[in-house]
């Protein structure tokens, strides 16, 4: 059930010569199968914590349908999905990877806040020509995927990884549109245009190890994410950050979970706004990507992940929309924030073939840590 749920979230949409049909049946009978058995524990809640495992783990239970959903599918461009009886419209919704992780949370002890509201890392610089075409594109979308397969990291008998073949970032398409999500993030925040944003050659590892993030209450990264053996050379799940030989910072471009477990954070948010950030991928059963998991050993209390190479624009609107409702009402909460942006975004015109409504678009981010 959840793999036909994956299939119709993300989509090779040029293969498929668009976007597929969403499975409602599918949808209804997982939340029909685990959550309304117990509906009389939590109906009425305005947030949900759910602590996902093993499958589960793979989709964001915001997708599921609190009942049968048979709408007459009106011509257009898929508007009428906007109707369906989505679960994030009765509950706001986030995850955790075990349940003790809460109290971890709750009970970390309360400082003063950073002293600055936000600091962002975006487009990356990969290449000398920093080409477009290497976008990958269908139904006139652009998505923050790799553009194509590239060979596994495996090694050969024999080979010691120290002496593995370098990281060829040929092969990492530009995400232009990631800066653009990063400064409008950082005016809504009020954060300094030039000491708090880092685009281009500026966006590298070097960069990153060097900075103080424990000043900031928001550390942002929109890049590739990247799972172990997803390219040639990367043993671990990784931020690609700027080329080295373009930034020149010594280092190697991949900013790994090793050197996310190195790094000092005192950050109510870290926004991973790239492909994967979320998923456990089939070699791990932990309900969080190590990348993510160490981000809250470096320091985090709450991360914003994806489960999928989102869409560019519809995830510049959302992560924009919900970090501007919570700079304008400080009492609400993180994942209310996140239901409210989705919600606004199901609900947007998209202006072009395709709809905002479909959830895909809407749905990819998760909120991992205290959402409350």
């Amino acid at each position: 059930s959840v793999q036909a749920l994956r299939a119709s979230l993300d989509p090779d949409m040029e293969a498929a010569g668009g976007l597929p049909d969403f499975p409602f049946d599918v949808g209804h009978q997982l939340y029909a199968g685990f959550l309304a058995p117990v509906e009389r524990a939590w109906k009425g809640a305005r947030e949900l914590i759910i602590v996902p495992h093993g499958a589960l783990d793979q989709i964001p239970l915001a997708v599921l349908t609190t009942a049968p959903f048979q709408a007459e599918r009106a011509a257009g461009n898929g508007d009428w999905m906007a109707m369906a009886p989505w679960l994030i419209k009765e509950v706001a919704i986030s995850r955790l990877p075990a349940v003790m992780a809460l109290q971890g949370l709750r009970s970390r002890p309360q400082g003063p806040a950073a002293a600055r509201a936000f600091i962002g890392f975006g487009d990356p610089v990969f290449s000398a020509a920093a080409g477009r075409e290497g976008l990958a594109a269908g139904a006139g979308s652009q998505r923050r995927r790799l553009f194509a397969a590239p060979p596994s990291a495996s090694l050969r008998p024999g080979e010691a990884p120290g002496f593995a073949p370098a990281i060829d970032f040929g092969l990492l398409p530009q995400l232009p549109d990631t800066g653009a999500e990063i400064e409008e993030i950082a005016r809504v925040l009020s954060a300094h245009p030039t000491r708090d944003v880092f685009l281009g050659q500026r966006a590298s590892e070097g960069t990153v190890k060097r900075t103080d993030l424990t000043r900031y209450r928001v550390v942002m990264f929109a890049t590739h994410g990247l799972m172990r053996g997803q390219m040639s050379g990367l043993f671990q799940p990784a931020l690609a950050l700027s080329n080295p030989a373009l930034a020149g910072d010594g280092e190697d471009g991949m900013l790994t979970m090793e050197e996310v477990l190195g790094l000092r954070l005192d950050a109510d948010w870290v926004v991973l706004s790239a492909c994967n950030t979320a998923a456990a991928g089939r070699q791990s059963g932990e309900s969080i990507s190590g990348l993510g998991r160490a981000f809250f050993y470096a320091g985090a209390r709450a991360l914003l992940v994806t489960h999928w190479a989102v869409e560019t624009e519809s995830a510049r609107m959302l992560t924009t929309e919900m970090f501007r409702l919570l700079a304008a009402e400080p009492g609400l909460s993180g994942a209310r924030a996140l239901q409210r942006s989705s919600l606004a975004l199901m609900r947007r015109p998209s202006g072009k073939g395709y709809s905002y409504a479909y959830p895909m678009f809407w749905a990819p981010y998760s909120l991992v840590g205290d959402g409350g």
